[in-house]
Formats: structure tokens, sequence, C-alpha cells
């Protein structure tokens, strides 16, 4: 199971060249992550898996560990949110992989099958504000997470 976060784009999202810049997919993904980790401020809606606190004073901070991005094909500016599809390939320790297809607007018609514009997956490791010691995933994430474990993607092009 997947989660479907929408990320619309700016304008400023774009290049010279009319497409979004590939340091900008990192902040798309990042906005993603922050939708469906963060625990929602009172009034605002988030899904099932937003448990951690975040914030300037909590105990734990998330941190990535690694990244790579597989970029399949230009993204175009659009006025509908991109569907920026997000699951876990592995609950560890401290640490959750977490993979990510971004992906065209979802049609409402039904008529047009998706562009898959770019495939990522990030290291994330929870460490300890004080210390940045890693710090273990508690029941409540893995109970929010675990119904979003699924395969990781294989990567097209690596060498």
């Amino acid at each position: 199971m997947r989660l479907h976060i929408p990320i619309h784009l700016r304008w400023g999202d774009l290049d010279a060249f009319n497409h979004v810049n590939n340091a900008t997919m990192l902040k798309l993904l990042e906005e993603a992550r922050v939708r469906a980790f963060w625990t929602p401020l009172p009034g605002e809606s988030a899904p099932a898996t937003a448990v951690i606190d975040a914030g300037r004073h909590t105990p734990t901070l998330t941190l990535i560990a690694r990244q790579e991005i597989e970029y399949l094909a230009p993204v175009p500016y659009q006025r509908h949110p991109l569907d920026v599809q997000l699951w876990f390939g592995r609950l560890g320790g401290s640490s959750v992989d977490v993979w990510y297809e971004v992906r065209s607007p979802i049609e409402t018609s039904g008529e047009r099958e998706q562009t898959v514009y770019a495939r990522a997956m990030s290291v994330v490791v929870k460490v300890d504000a004080v210390s940045g010691r890693p710090v273990r995933l508690t029941d409540q994430e893995r109970a929010a997470w675990q119904p979003y474990v699924d395969e990781p993607l294989a990567f097209s092009f690596r060498r």
C-alpha cells in the first residue's frame, strides 16, 4: 500500500529549461516526507503515518543518511498537484527506507495513464537531538508505518 501525497509546484521550481530542476526534486520529496511523517497542528489534516512530533524543541530529529533519485522524464509546470507516492521499503531499528514515485497529477476522468517522472529512495534516521546518537523507532511509529511497507524498487540505470 502507498501513501498519495499531493504536492503543488510553484513557478519558481522551474529552471531555464522550463522543467523542474533536479535540486528542486529533493525539496518536493522533503515536502512529501514532512506531510507523511509530522504530526499535524490543530486544524490540519494528515495521514495516519504522521506520528513524529516536529519542531525546535523536540527530543528527536530525523536526518537523511542517504538519497538516490532516478529521473525518468522532465516535470513540466502544471497547476494540478503532482502525485508523490510514498512507502517504506524497510523499517529498521532506528532508520527507515522511504521509497517514492513522483507522478503526474491523478486524472479524475481515468482516461490517461500517469507519467512517472522520478523514482527515489531516502534512508531516514531518528537521532537524539542533543547527543546525535540513533534512537529506536517507537511502537507507535512501527504500527503507523507497517501497513505501508512494500517492496523497494530497482533503479533501472545503476552501473
